[in-house]
């Protein structure tokens, strides 16, 4: 039988997770194959870019500028097709319910109200974990799920990356890239007034970027050991929080993505 993804909302909104129902550690694979093709990619591409980057502004002197510029470009351009594929895909296979702030917790809640004080409350427990928690030997206050699996920090900050940093470069890239055949229809005070604040959001954006790769490459260390998070993207394997019924619709549907699943009550005994 055929089936979009393992994290369609169709697949796992059987029914919610209650806190006193079972729950099994599995080793599953939850990132699918184009998923970390995905990550990867961008990943290469927004470093190349960045690194172009600096040479255009001048902070680096490995490359000239006209080749940094045409490497810039193309790299900018390889990055949009990757994200206009990877949008249509996040729609397709419900994969974009992962990424939005307050999605689950507006669910569970009453009101909406309700769900940002425990969705406040569960970003401020996570920012004191990696802070100092982790250093204490605290255990993470997000447990991963099929449903969900990026916790509400990790959540925020991506959807943060998706629906503002891209834009606002996308957007800043091309109005700069285009400046030729965009000026003249404007006076030319006019123009360099907007040219300037193209230029001053397209570097904005590149340091919140930058600040973005900073921090999830530091992030990706905090797994159970420094490169267990790295080696899951590599394989899509992480173990994951399931209750009884995903753990059968997966054995049913998917049962080559479920490698291992601890006991009930070993996997309790664990939390």
């Amino acid at each position: 039988m055929s089936r979009p993804g393992i994290m369609s909302r169709n697949d796992t909104d059987t029914k919610a997770m209650a806190d006193d129902e079972p729950r099994f550690l599995a080793l599953v694979q939850i990132y699918t194959l184009y998923e970390r093709f995905w990550h990867w990619a961008q990943a290469a591409l927004i470093i190349t870019l960045l690194f172009t980057g600096f040479h255009l502004h001048g902070s680096l002197g490995y490359m000239t500028f006209h080749t940094a510029w045409k490497v810039h470009v193309i790299a900018a351009v390889a990055l949009m097709i990757l994200w206009v594929f990877t949008i249509f895909w996040q729609f397709a296979t419900g994969n974009w319910r992962h990424f939005v702030p307050l999605l689950e917790e507006a669910k569970r809640a009453p009101t909406f109200g309700e769900a940002l004080r425990g969705w406040l409350t569960m970003v401020w427990r996570i920012a004191r974990y990696y802070a100092w928690g982790i250093m204490r030997g605290e255990q993470h206050p997000y447990k991963k799920r099929l449903r969900r699996k990026h916790n509400p920090l990790q959540a925020f900050a991506y959807f943060a990356l998706m629906a503002f940093i891209g834009p606002v470069l996308w957007i800043s890239g091309l109005a700069l890239l285009g400046w030729d055949f965009w000026r003249g229809a404007l006076p030319l005070a006019s123009a360099e007034t907007w040219r300037g604040i193209a230029a001053f959001a397209h570097v904005l954006g590149a340091w919140l970027m930058l600040l973005f790769v900073v921090l999830h490459g530091y992030m990706a260390t905090m797994g159970k050991t420094p490169l267990y998070l790295i080696k899951g993207m590599i394989t899509g394997l992480e173990h994951v929080w399931l209750t009884e019924d995903e753990l059968n619709y997966l054995r049913t549907f998917y049962p080559d993505r479920v490698v291992h699943v601890e006991e009930p009550a070993r996997a309790t005994a664990g939390k």
